[in-house]
Parts: C-alpha cells; sequence; structure tokens
C-alpha cells in the first residue's frame, strides 16, 4: 500500500497534484494505527487532503486551530472519547455544526447506528472501509 506511506506519522497531510484547486481537507480520527492508515490511504488515493489523529481529544484540538477541515471521518469505539462523543460535540459547537462526520465501526448494531445517524452524522460505515464507501463522501461535503 504505497499511498498510505506518503504520511507516516501521528498527525499526517496530504496535499492535491500541483495546478489542482485545493483539496476538500478530512480529519481521520481512528485510534488504530492500522485502521487509520487504511482509511488515509483510501481518502488519498481519492485526492482528500488527510489529516490523521489518533483520538477525539486530539481532533478537538485540531479543529481547534485547523479552520479549513471540510469533513470528519471517526471511528466509534476508542478510549478517553468515543467517535459519538466527538460527533456530539461537533453538533454542539456553533463554530464546528457545519462539518459533515462519518463514523465507522467494525460492529454492525443497528441501534448504534441509528443513534449516530439521529445525532446529525451523515453516514456511518462498516470496517473495513472500501473505496466505494469513500466514494460516497463526495455527498456530503459543504
Amino acid at each position: 500500500m504505497s499511498s498510505t506511506a506518503r504520511g507516516g506519522r501521528g498527525i499526517c497531510s496530504g496535499v492535491g497534484v500541483a495546478g489542482e484547486p485545493a483539496a476538500i481537507h478530512v480529519l481521520a480520527v481512528d485510534d488504530s494505527s492500522v485502521d487509520r492508515a487504511l482509511i488515509a490511504g483510501l481518502l488519498r488515493s481519492s485526492k482528500y487532503r488527510v489529516t490523521a489523529v489518533d483520538s477525539g481529544k486530539k481532533a478537538l484540538e485540531l479543529l481547534g486551530m485547523e479552520p479549513n477541515v471540510n469533513m470528519i471521518i471517526t471511528d466509534y469505539w476508542m478510549p478517553e472519547m468515543t467517535g459519538y462523543e466527538l460527533l456530539k460535540r461537533v453538533k454542539e459547537s456553533n463554530k464546528l455544526k457545519q462539518i459533515p462526520v462519518v463514523i465507522m465501526s467494525s460492529e454492525n448494531v443497528p441501534n448504534r447506528i441509528n443513534r449516530c445517524l439521529a445525532e446529525g452524522a451523515e453516514d456511518f460505515f462498516l470496517k473495513p472501509v472500501r473505496p466505494s464507501d469513500v466514494s460516497r463522501l463526495s455527498g456530503w461535503i459543504r
């Protein structure tokens, strides 16, 4: 997977090809380094600019410093702050609530999925995330 090797650190960003308009910036949040690398690679291969962090707390810190995030894709189960809690914090914030949030999980639990969608998540992906899932993201970008 050569596309996942480009960033290689806890917080990593990729940029679009020279001459193209600024890439859509996606914040990817997952405590698993393997899943984080997988989603970052899939997003980059679809020409998204990606910043990847390993916790909801780091995501909120970054959102406080980086005003140009166009979408958040987050794992549901993470220590300290779940993806559901991150979703709630984003949607409760006047400054952040316009950012679309997509939740992902390896567990197909209908109550959890419905709760996230009712709280304002744009979509819910089952892991492993596939290129066909990533192709659905463009419809949620504002």
